[in-house]
């Protein structure tokens, strides 16, 4: 895919602002995570309602990836990422005024939609900026980051909610993004921009490629897997297990931690070892992790030292996995990286929407239920890998950006 050149201080730059737009759209949900529990009592209804603020913003952020897969393919995605900080902001900030949870439920989809764009467009203007083995440091380096986030945010939304209410995590978020979305636009000049693709790809196309399906829906079922517990974890350990947020939020923070170093090392036991058995190493790990979950909680276990430890296979196997498989995703593309990314991303969140709509039912029974249900999903993974073809090494022209698919 062709790219106009960029000024030579333009990688930094360029990976900074799409860390801070992507790391906003995560924090859209993981600062308001804590407050969920609270919901029901603060603004009525039930707490499978509560689990849909969450589930919501997760639903709208996937028609999101839709649209602005299909407009990166045709319009500037420099002016598309700046204008959708603007419009995420303001609607963030609306969500101060919602009256009542089913008014919240619906801005959060509106929400999710417009805080999609900088997901989209940060694979291919990552893979513009670096060669292949910079771009999956780069990949993990912005995922290890981005980690942070459901580590850190948490617990900001905890200090949040005790020192200015639940509304405040909102407002937070809607002012930082519209001061990112002026910085973009002084910036504008700096950022690589991916030549758009128009009638030259489709949605269609990619769905119907098993090569691309490989590594979409494999990262969709490791990640989705691991979210639909992590987003069913505060109402399960105070509800189901009669304990603390203090025991979600170390939890967080030790399975970020190994995701974190998984993410880092991927690239060098890429190189090592070879992309695709660090892909299926990675995804059996985390499936593996959530049978010890299942195992721990079939036998009545709740010590959140072990509800700690757990979060150990889980998350480093995504780490190991999750920057070789997005990157062969986009490579599998063909060129088409906007709506490439943005279908990986879709996949990720239905699973996750899905899973978290499914299991908002039984959030408060307890462990099993829950960890069954992210279990299954994240086994699928394992399943893609050994079901469907692979991308064959060497296959992409460095003009074009095309992908050479393996046989068989």
């Amino acid at each position: 895919m062709t790219v106009l050149p960029a000024p030579p201080r333009a990688p930094v730059m360029t990976f900074a602002l799409l860390i801070l737009g992507t790391t906003l759209g995560i924090a859209g949900t993981d600062l308001i995570l804590p407050a969920i529990p609270q919901l029901p009592e603060l603004m009525g209804g039930s707490q499978a309602m509560a689990q849909l603020v969450l589930a919501t913003f997760v639903a709208g952020t996937c028609a999101g990836l839709i649209v602005f897969g299909e407009l990166g393919a045709r319009f500037d995605q420099r002016d598309l990422f700046a204008a959708s900080l603007v419009a995420y902001g303001f609607v963030s900030l609306a969500c101060l005024a919602a009256p009542t949870l089913p008014v919240l439920v619906g801005l959060r989809f509106v929400q999710g939609l417009t805080s999609a764009a900088a997901a989209v467009f940060a694979p291919g203007m990552i893979r513009a900026l670096f060669p292949e083995a910079g771009a999956v440091r780069a990949m993990g380096l912005m995922g290890s980051i981005e980690a942070l986030v459901p580590a850190l945010a948490p617990v900001a939304g905890v200090w949040l909610i005790a020192a200015f209410g639940w509304k405040s995590s909102f407002l937070v978020v809607g002012v930082l993004s519209l001061a990112i979305a002026v910085l973009a636009a002084f910036t504008r000049h700096h950022m690589p921009a991916p030549a758009p693709t128009r009638g030259e790809g489709s949605y269609a196309r990619l769905a119907a490629s098993p090569v691309f399906l490989r590594y979409a829906l494999s990262q969709a079922f490791t990640l989705g897997g691991l979210l639909i517990y992590v987003f069913g974890a505060p109402a399960m350990i105070t509800k189901g297990l009669g304990g603390s947020l203090d025991t979600f939020i170390v939890m967080q923070v030790t399975g970020i931690a190994f995701f974190i170093l998984g993410a880092n090392a991927a690239g060098k036991l890429s190189e090592w070892f070879g992309a695709e058995p660090m892909i299926l190493f990675g995804s059996a790990l985390s499936t593996a992790g959530f049978i010890g979950f299942l195992v721990y909680g079939m036998l009545g276990g709740s010590n959140p030292v072990w509800l700690s430890a757990l979060m150990i296979p889980t998350n480093m196997g995504l780490g190991f996995r999750g920057p070789p498989g997005f990157y062969r995703a986009i490579l599998a593309a063909r060129g088409d990286d906007a709506r490439g990314s943005a279908l990986v991303l879709v996949a990720i969140l239905v699973t996750t929407a899905g899973g978290t709509a499914l299991a908002a039912p039984f959030v408060t029974l307890g462990l099993v239920p829950l960890v069954s249900l992210a279990a299954a999903v994240s086994s699928l993974s394992v399943v893609c890998l050994l079901v469907l073809p692979k991308l064959a090494d060497g296959s992409v022209d460095p003009e074009q950006g095309l992908a050479v698919h393996q046989k068989g």
